[in-house]
């Protein structure tokens, strides 16, 4: 057994793996920092109530010297409710967290090759960046229904209170909704940030040499478990360490955050 571990085969598959581990957690790291500001743009843009033809559907009705007609009621209605940043972005909302990351990823690196919109860059580096761009798309848009759910449960008295002490909404935001806002989406976003750590491993469907890619790479020419299909499993073994990590330090900053309770 000492003669294995000692082997140049062993050291070989060892270096292999740390590499393509390294391109795991380059992506992760990546996608965490991309996917946290982004999904809080697109929270708000969820929330937002910008409605353009509010004012003059409003104008409409107040100049009507009777009760306006069945149709023109639900036009006028209508009118008010189109808030069109809220649609699009609930809209995209809809579409990414509807599909599966794993198409994702096919459709951002092949579509706009294809139809010559838009060439990644070539070889590697274009592959960790179509990777990166389809987890960073898809991880925001999770955030961002996380972000949403914690943002309204936040007791519209407590903003109320805020207003009668003359804070402004940015003040409001910043010392009264964010900090318990925080409180409430750390378990969540937990479970998502662990997926996150094994949404990683689609990355090598578009043949990006990840810690997977690497492991799976030795069995081609071998059958069996004599050949070369151990390093599959090991790879196991990486996520399992880097889970336990994240894991654990979530778990202390969901504990260092326990005060609000």
């Amino acid at each position: 057994m000492l003669d294995f571990f000692t082997s140049s085969t062993f050291q070989t598959v060892l270096a292999a793996l740390n590499s393509g581990f390294l391109k795991t957690l380059q992506l992760f790291f990546i996608t965490l920092i991309g996917a946290i500001p982004l999904g809080l743009v697109v929270a708000f843009g969820s929330m937002n109530r910008w409605a353009p033809f509010a004012g003059t559907a409003h104008w409409y009705l107040r100049r009507q010297g009777r009760e306006p007609g069945r149709v023109i009621n639900w036009i006028t209605r209508a009118l008010i409710a189109f808030r069109p940043i809220r649609l699009v972005c609930r809209l995209v909302v809809w579409v990414i967290r509807g599909t599966p990351l794993v198409l994702q990823i096919i459709a951002l690196f092949y579509v706009p090759g294809i139809q010559r919109w838009f060439n990644w860059p070539s070889g590697e580096s274009g592959r960790m960046t179509a990777v990166c761009a389809a987890c960073i798309l898809n991880c925001a848009c999770d955030f961002s229904e996380i972000y949403r759910g914690g943002i309204q449960g936040v007791p519209i008295g407590q903003r109320e209170a805020g207003q009668v002490l003359g804070m402004t909404k940015s003040q409001i935001f910043r010392h009264i909704t964010l900090v318990q806002m925080i409180k409430r989406i750390v378990p969540p976003m937990s479970n998502e940030i662990i997926t996150l750590v094994k949404d990683t491993s689609l990355a090598r469907v578009i043949a990006l040499q990840e810690v997977i890619w690497m492991g799976e790479s030795f069995m081609k020419g071998n059958s069996g478990i004599a050949g070369l299909t151990w390093p599959l499993f090991f790879t196991a073994v990486y996520y399992l360490v880097f889970s336990g990590v994240v894991t654990v330090l979530l778990g202390k900053l969901e504990r260092k955050l326990a005060f609000f309770q």
